[in-house]
């Protein structure tokens, strides 16, 4: 797929979800020529890939050399340059002296819920960043409503890879980032209720056919860009991420 239509093709990959998170991303990720970026958690690298296309000077972290493999792969395909991935543990990122005070931006998005010491990890973010750099952080919004059973715990007490919390009220994560040095110029939402549907079909289908589920909500994922908003707007339905612009003190 990534052949056929290039960087779209890393954002259908897995549910709807990741789409929302970068239209969320793209909307306050300005297009740059030179600025230093750092992807704090970056998966298989679709949000690292987005940003280079950007203009960024783009490091993509992961603990899983696999998903590196498969990042660097889709940014050749893509043709994207200014871009690397480097196999770091972001629980030890305190550890890259080499990162210190080097990046202009850092985006986390949806990672801090995977780690017990979220709070660690949001200083090192920090660290990482020059004065006056910006984090643009998402993390599953406490309120929202069960996706699947397993969204309401009970929650691991050990890091496996699965979510150790189910998420954060915005007072949760103000004095979180105020410790780390950052403050915070904007607080909003994202992923509403046909998103958080049609991703309910695929994740309690997909263990069974994953290829058919995934064909069965290609059609879907149109929708909502279209809808979300207003049927969210209308039903009350709370989103599934809250985001965080911050800037580094």
């Amino acid at each position: 797929l990534v052949k056929i239509l290039g960087f779209p093709a890393t954002l259908i990959h897995g549910d709807t979800l990741v789409w929302d998170r970068w239209r969320w991303l793209k909307k306050r990720l300005p297009k740059q020529k030179g600025l230093k970026l750092i992807d704090v958690g970056c998966g298989s690298g679709a949000f690292t890939i987005g940003s280079a296309k950007r203009g960024y000077q783009s490091l993509g972290l992961s603990w899983d050399k696999r998903n590196q493999d498969i990042a660097a792969e889709r940014a050749a395909l893509c043709q994207v340059k200014d871009i690397q991935f480097d196999i770091q543990d972001v629980r030890k990122l305190d550890e890259r002296k080499d990162y210190a005070q080097q990046f202009d931006v850092a985006i986390c998005l949806e990672v801090i819920e995977h780690i017990l010491n979220d709070q660690k990890v949001i200083i090192d973010i920090g660290k990482t960043l020059k004065k006056g750099g910006k984090l643009l952080l998402t993390a599953p919004f406490f309120g929202y409503k069960a996706i699947v059973p397993s969204d309401n715990g009970p929650f691991l007490t050990q890091e496996t890879g699965w979510h150790v919390r189910r998420g954060y009220w915005e007072k949760d994560l103000r004095p979180m980032l105020e410790n780390a040095g950052f403050e915070v110029e904007e607080v909003s939402y994202c992923s509403g209720y046909l998103s958080q549907k049609i991703t309910g079909i695929m994740w309690r289908n997909q263990h069974k056919a994953k290829i058919l589920t995934w064909l069965v909500i290609l059609p879907l994922r149109i929708l909502p860009p279209l809808f979300d908003g207003i049927i969210s707007k209308l039903t009350k339905w709370p989103d599934y991420s809250i985001g965080i612009i911050a800037r580094k003190n």
